[in-house]
């Protein structure tokens, strides 16, 4: 199959970006919606093509093979035994995200024109959603780590701008500098990471196999330094992979680096939904699935330490979520808690035989396929928390209530998203979640009961949010000045196109998402565990009744009762902990007043001070001297003369 089209999928989102951004302004904000959008269903109806002749070809001995279209030597170094590529690579974890980032990009597009109709800056609006698309795409297609973070961090600078899109509001552009500064404080991490990988191992391959196959006259890589990878898997790697780790950390929001997305939710709903939902939040997660083979056989116990920590993030987020009134930072702290689901299932593949048992990494297809499935509910409920604050001009649920009269389809659509986070059948959400939790089972019973609990706590937050926001008390003082009402077809339309998926995909895919998608590259057919998915719609059942009997009444006697018998517990849970504020001590009254001001004060008054001391000094000396520049012959011959004398004494004297 030929697939030197591929390179269309990155080539067009990029001209889209060049066309608005430069020519924008000259457009009306119909055409530039219409030309976005229209460059996005060509990407979209490609990578669909991409993943149908990809999915469908002949195995190789039993794997989907691993193809570079295009791969060409950028930057060679030490005699080309290290260099930097270029390239497209499809595989099965690609070939997926290209399903995943093209689908959700669509939808965020044409519901983009609803949303943001009117808006100062449209044309700008959707070029960076191009840039942005355009990155993430090149980020899942990468041949090597090196190109991998190229598009890393034109990532971070895509969700920098969509971030701080309302540059004329301070909250938006706070978010927008605090979501850059730590994930660039992650990706330091990162950075460092891939070069000890690649000046000890000599290469920036994501593994030591060299099975893929070039395409297209692409030339191959220098074989990678297996031999002295291995001599120095005992500490090099593990350190290398836990250091990329972090940059992955700091883009998935895992804990400590979480801290960025809340408030990122000042950006556009439509932005949150494509980058802080089904996206750039989940890149963490894939770089770690991307490098699974060097984690699993060299770095096993370091990738357990990676399950904990999400672990604790899953707890800490859904935990943090039950107390949030504004419906965007519950969501954000719901993802948050769900990126570390899909963490912990990569964390907990155990190392024996786990490169080449498929049961023994059960995570890592489980992972995947709740990467899959929790974009699209997850950007259900973003866009329909959009149609809400578009409805009611507020995030807060206190001027909701009784949405479910006025809403009718973004009602039933958000219902349906919030039953497959909480894990009941037959939403998607159950199929990919159960997976995790037998996963978490088999690694041991103390995580499994651990993240079965936490997915209780999801179940009763997503239940809690739709309840305050279609059930609760009506502020219908407030609705009298917005009356809320449906939202355009635009809006609608992919709400429910994304709600049919996440319908289906869990009847589609439980059985056969492992025949496309394993650890080995083999097939893996799965069953459902009814022991392990028995107990986990128990406890969702059971979370679910709970925040009914809470929250769907008019007044919420039981949930008041709780708030003032555990007060403190609640604001410290409302104020995340106050973690912002212990990094803002930290960072203000510890390093800015002891490290950074003196610092400052050294650069100011030493260094600027001798540099300024040099100019003084040359200035002064200079128009001292200055008479000595005359124009008079005999001056001049005068000067000659004593400095004559001078040089005859100093060479007469013994």
């Amino acid at each position: 199959m030929d697939y030197t089209y591929t390179i269309l999928i990155l080539l067009l989102p990029f001209l889209s970006f060049l066309v608005l951004g430069l020519a924008g302004k000259w457009l009306s904000h119909r055409t530039a919606g219409l030309f976005g959008t229209s460059v996005l269903g060509i990407v979209t109806a490609m990578s669909y093509y991409t993943a149908f002749t990809y999915f469908t070809a002949d195995r190789i001995n039993d794997v989907f093979p691993t193809l570079v279209p295009y791969n060409f030597t950028w930057l060679p170094f030490f005699d080309g035994n290290l260099h930097f590529d270029l390239g497209i690579m499809l595989d099965p974890i690609s070939v997926m995200m290209l399903i995943v980032i093209s689908t959700v990009s669509l939808m965020v597009h044409i519901y983009s024109f609803g949303y943001m109709h009117g808006e100062r800056g449209f044309q700008r609006y959707y070029a960076y959603l191009s840039l942005f698309t355009m990155s993430m795409l090149g980020l899942v297609v990468a041949t090597n780590i090196f190109q991998m973070y190229m598009f890393w961090e034109l990532v971070g600078v895509c969700s920098y701008l969509l971030i701080g899109f309302y540059y004329h509001l301070k909250p938006a552009v706070a978010a927008s500098k605090k979501a850059f500064i730590v994930t660039r404080f992650a990706d330091l991490g990162f950075l460092i990471g891939i070069l000890i990988y690649g000046y000890y191992t000599g290469s920036f391959s994501f593994d030591f196999t060299n099975t893929a196959v070039y395409l297209n006259g692409a030339q191959p890589g220098v074989e990678e330094g297996f031999s002295k990878a291995i001599a120095g898997a005992g500490f090099i790697l593990p350190t290398a992979l836990f250091l990329m780790f972090i940059g992955g950390a700091g883009k998935s929001a895992m804990f400590p680096l979480h801290i960025w997305l809340p408030d990122a939710m000042e950006g556009p709903t439509p932005v949150s939904a494509l980058i802080h939902a089904a996206t750039m939040v989940v890149a963490g997660v894939f770089q770690v699935a991307r490098m699974f083979p060097l984690w699993i056989q060299y770095a096993p116990e370091t990738l357990h330490v990676v399950a904990w920590i999400g672990a604790f993030t899953a707890f800490y987020a859904a935990a943090v979520a039950c107390a949030q009134s504004d419906i965007k930072r519950v969501l954000a702290f719901s993802t948050i808690s769900q990126i570390a689901f899909m963490m912990v299932a990569l964390g907990v593949c155990l190392p024996e035989n786990g490169f080449t048992d498929n049961h023994a990494s059960l995570g890592y297809m489980a992972s995947m396929f709740h990467l899959f499935t929790h974009a699209m509910f997850k950007a259900t409920l973003f866009l329909c928390a959009g149609c809400i604050i578009h409805a009611v001009h507020s995030n807060e649920m206190a001027y909701m209530g009784g949405m479910r009269k006025y809403m009718p389809i973004t009602h039933i659509t958000f219902l349906i998203a919030c039953l497959a986070i909480s894990g009941i059948p037959p939403f998607s959400g159950f199929f990919s979640k159960d997976e995790i939790l037998v996963a978490a089972f088999e690694y041991s019973a103390v995580m499994g009961w651990i993240m079965a609990g936490i997915a209780g706590m999801t179940a009763f937050e997503s239940i809690r949010l739709y309840y305050g926001i279609f059930w609760g008390t009506e502020n219908k003082e407030y609705h009298e000045k917005h009356v809320p009402h449906e939202s355009p077809a635009v809006m609608t339309v992919p709400l429910i196109i994304l709600t049919i998926i996440t319908l289906t995909v869990g009847w589609c895919l439980p059985g056969s998402f492992g025949s496309y998608i394993s650890a080995t590259g083999t097939p893996y057919h799965i069953h459902l565990n009814w022991e392990v998915a028995g107990t986990s719609i128990a406890i969702a059942l059971c979370a679910i009744v709970l925040a009914t009997w809470m929250y769907a009444r008019s007044t919420q006697p039981v949930a008041d009762k709780l708030q003032a018998t555990l007060p403190q517990l609640h604001k410290w849970a409302y104020h995340r902990f106050y973690l912002d504020e212990v990094y803002q001590f930290v960072t203000h009254r510890i390093i800015f007043a002891y490290v950074s001001r003196p610092i400052a004060w050294f650069d100011r008054h030493i260094i600027d001070g001798f540099f300024n001391f040099l100019a003084w000094g040359t200035h002064t000396l200079s128009y001292n001297i200055r008479t000595f520049q005359s124009g008079r012959i005999q001056q001049y011959a005068l000067v000659f003369l004593w400095g004559v004398i001078v040089l005859l004494i100093i060479l007469l004297i013994p």
